[in-house]
């Protein structure tokens, strides 16, 4: 049962999508819900259902005090290595907050300061809190609309289905086709990368 971190302070939960694709950005949210928000099936967005998720995206925006979401795209990705991006676009979640929280918790192990503000990382926190749950939503949900609009563009990758992740169908996509403005040219795209041309 995912329960508050904190019923006294105002606390954002902040997580990201997409760090081990080899396609598109990395998207991330930081969500600040009100004490009485409830959800029965709120969870890790990756154990929620497509149908799952949608609904609980619109009710995490009408219901959250404030929200944010930001991309960070390929072209930084491959500039700062994806751990920075990751980080980065957090950090601009945040900043899209209206206000503020005077507590910040992290999915994961690793997240630097935020203007000063407290933080604590946290592993499978998405799993156990219900604002980084919600922002693992809005995180997910939002990737998977750029990414769904980016396949009208280039349908041979199939990143409807795949999202960019490194999946068979991906790679061979990548070996027949080669890549794209929106392949992460830091990543290793084919296992032995000897047939990909830049």
């Amino acid at each position: 049962m995912l329960q508050f971190y904190n019923l006294e302070i105002i606390v954002a939960g902040t997580d990201e999508a997409g760090r081990g694709c080899l396609a598109g950005p990395v998207t991330a949210a930081a969500v600040v819900l009100p004490k009485h928000f409830q959800n029965k099936i709120l969870n890790d967005s990756k154990i929620l259902s497509l149908k799952n998720r949608g609904l609980l995206k619109m009710q995490i925006k009408q219901e959250a005090l404030t929200y944010g979401v930001a991309h960070v795209f390929m072209q930084e990705i491959d500039e700062i290595n994806i751990l920075n991006a990751s980080i980065l676009a957090m950090h601009k979640a945040l900043q899209k907050l209206k206000f503020d929280p005077h507590h910040i918790i992290v999915d994961g192990n690793k997240f630097k300061s935020y203007k000063e503000i407290p933080h604590e990382c946290i592993i499978k926190g998405d799993g156990k809190y219900m604002s980084i749950a919600a922002a693992s939503i809005l995180a997910k949900t939002y990737r998977d609309d750029f990414m769904e609009k980016i396949h009208e563009e280039f349908p041979m990758y199939n990143w409807k289905k795949n999202k960019g992740y490194p999946t068979k169908e991906h790679r061979a996509a990548i070996e027949k086709y080669g890549i794209t403005k929106y392949h992460r040219k830091s990543f290793k795209l084919l296992p032995d990368q000897l047939k990909i041309e830049f």
